[in-house]
């Protein structure tokens, strides 16, 4: 259904190039299951009897291997076909990265789901990417997914089988377990599994042009859109996640982000594919648990949320309870990182951390250790690919072409200082939505992706780029543009604030005036006189001073903890205080 996304232009050229070759995802998997054998693989969440109802398991490789090759004929068994599209919502156990890789096998499309999307998210994704199969859990803490999505499978009408993981006693309602729901397990491959899987791969054999996944867009301002993504655009993909932190199979990963789209995709399953390295799971996300898997487990490369690690340098009682001596270095971005974390992170505890800058679509901005040593630099800007005579470390660098476009006259900037939307071309790039036919191009006539995101040209010799905001965020007052992440990584320097986000309020003069919306410190208190009192100190111009002031108990986040800007414009007409 949906074989071949790149057209055949692309693939030879970027084949001859040698950014795609002849590797798919799943053949990684094997290669990986042959080289490490007895080595761990994977771990499950330490929570995992809270999540599904089951202890938490470790497998080696060549254990992953045996429960795949099982999945995978169980999958074909329910008549699972090639090119088949799987809806999967699993919470981060081992069972998810099985099926994606069980699918992924036997030439199927896999749809993740973040566990917080109810009946009306799985309907209107379903529909629109015409999900074949729907695969989830009898039990996700509190809820019963399996019964959820059989309650609506008549809004489901393409949908030809829904599978279910875990045991059917754990159901929150034993009363109501319909039985046209499917239940696996994992266990080892018999020979017949292996015979069957191997007839099915030489008959209908992987092509790197397959798509793989659709993930969905975080639809921070709108209808999340389905991405459409190859083992061609994937593998190109993964490299920039492996060069940046210099993982290798020694490596021990911790993954606390979601694994449906591009942080947990290619930011921590790829790598981990690619490398052999031990992949720790960590589900949903729980500081306690996040820092006891740290030290518990060995950890040596992370992910993690600015505003996590800014709370965490500026607490001493949890910092001491914590062993961080194995891990080398984290990964960081989804908001502008402050140079003095970054500094201080470096500093004070010796962990690098990586400033990462991505999208579902293929965006990948990278400034690693190697390439930015100075962590305030490393905070403040991105590598401005393609710079003459300047030379970056990761091979993300040799195939990615930039450009900065003025939204208003479409032409190309040169110069630094000068605000232009990001566009991109490389073989890392997604093919296209689904039904994108019905959705403005997000491509330009010479293929550059439209990214929506504002940055400058910056550096003494112009080979930095500094991120502004994105295009739809820029709050425009009195006819000046005013670049809220700006402000918001000078808000959060306050010793007041736990998280903040900076959006425009509606104005009969002016358009739009400066709204600060703050989640302060445990017992802290701010008023506006204050913020802007401290605001003044970096001697920014006037216009850009916040002139009202919210407080939140916390701030509206996505499923994968982007901040939802478009719930807090919708909030009632605002105080200032």
């Amino acid at each position: 259904m949906h074989a071949n996304l790149h057209p055949r232009s692309q693939v030879d050229e970027f084949r001859r190039l040698g950014y795609w070759t002849d590797e798919t995802i799943d053949g990684l998997f094997r290669a990986r299951v042959s080289e490490r054998g007895d080595a761990l693989a994977i771990v499950d969440p330490a929570n995992r009897r809270d999540l599904v109802g089951s202890e938490p398991r470790r497998l080696s490789w060549r254990e992953l291997g045996a429960e795949v090759t099982h999945l995978a004929a169980r999958l074909l068994d329910n008549g699972v076909r090639r090119g088949d599209v799987i809806g999967v919502q699993l919470p981060n156990t081992i069972e998810l990265a099985q099926v994606y890789l069980a699918a992924w096998t036997i030439g199927a499309v896999v749809s993740p789901l973040a566990m917080q999307y109810r009946e009306h998210e799985i309907i209107t994704m379903a529909g629109t990417a015409r999900f074949d199969i729907m695969i989830t859990s009898w039990r996700f803490m509190d809820r019963g997914p399996a019964q959820s999505v059989a309650a609506v499978a008549g809004q489901l009408p393409g949908v030809r089988r829904l599978i279910a993981f875990g045991d059917p006693q754990e159901a929150p309602d034993r009363a109501d377990r319909p039985e046209s729901i499917v239940h696996v397990s994992p266990a080892a491959a018999g020979s017949a599994d292996i015979a069957r899987v191997s007839e099915h791969r030489r008959t209908h054999p992987n092509d790197p042009n397959d798509c793989v996944t659709i993930c969905w867009t975080s639809g921070t301002e709108s209808l999340p859109k389905g991405v459409m993504r190859a083992h061609y655009d994937w593998l190109a993909f993964s490299w920039a996640t492996v060069d940046a932190p210099r993982l290798t199979a020694d490596d021990v990963l911790l993954n606390p982000f979601p694994m449906i789209n591009m942080a947990g995709i290619n930011g921590m399953l790829l790598p981990w594919l690619r490398t052999g390295a031990a992949l720790v799971q960590h589900h949903p996300f729980d500081a306690k648990t996040f820092f006891a898997q740290i030290g518990g487990e060995g950890v040596t490369y992370t992910l993690a949320p600015p505003a996590l690690m800014w709370t965490l340098l500026n607490n001493e009682d949890i910092l001491s309870k914590i062993d961080l001596s194995r891990l080398t270095r984290v990964g960081s971005g989804s908001a502008p990182l402050q140079p003095a974390m970054v500094r201080g992170w470096q500093e004070r505890l010796g962990i690098g951390v990586i400033n990462f800058f991505g999208s579902n679509e293929g965006v990948g901005l990278l400034s690693s250790l190697e390439d930015f040593p100075d962590p305030e630099t490393r905070a403040r800007f991105f590598p401005r690919y393609g710079t003459p005579g300047v030379k970056w470390s990761s091979r993300a660098s040799e195939w990615t072409e930039l450009k900065l476009v003025d939204p208003l006259s479409g032409e190309v900037i040169d110069e630094p200082g000068l605000p232009g939307e990001l566009c991109i071309r490389g073989p890392q790039l997604f093919a296209r939505y689904v039904r994108g036919e019905e959705l403005p191009d997000p491509f330009d006539e010479e293929g550059y992706l439209k990214t929506g995101d504002i940055f400058e040209i910056a550096g003494d010799g112009n080979q930095y780029l500094r991120y502004v905001d994105r295009a739809k965020d820029l709050i425009i007052r009195g006819g000046m543009n005013i670049a809220p992440a700006e402000l918001e990584a000078m808000i959060i320097e306050h010793p007041a604030v736990l998280e903040t986000a900076v959006i425009g309020d509606p104005d009969v003069v002016l358009g739009e005036r400066v709204a600060a919306v703050v989640v302060l410190q445990p017992g802290a208190s701010l008023t506006l006189g204050e913020l802007v009192a401290f605001l003044r100190s970096y001697k920014i111009a006037s216009y850009k001073l916040p002139e009202r002031l919210h407080q939140v108990e916390s701030l509206p986040r996505n499923p994968v903890g982007k901040v939802l800007k478009r719930d807090l414009r919708r909030r009632p007409e605002p105080e200032s205080s």
